[in-house]
């Protein structure tokens, strides 16, 4: 079960990054966030697939 974020649906507000940046970052050079540990089960991570407004994080 990893977390993955949809990259077609991301808007790149920055929230998972904010609410959880040990799991979260923002790609270089795009508007665009990626996983960077996708196997977390830190509790920060549920908030930021909760809090996202384009619903494009979520476990798999």
């Amino acid at each position: 079960m990893g977390i993955v974020i949809d990259y077609d649906e991301c808007v790149g507000c920055e929230t998972c990054v904010e609410l959880c940046p040990e799991v979260f970052a923002m790609i270089d050079g795009e508007e665009k966030a990626m996983v960077k540990n996708p196997d977390s089960t830190a509790p920060c991570a549920d908030e930021a697939i909760d809090s996202c407004p384009a619903s494009a994080i979520s476990r798999e």
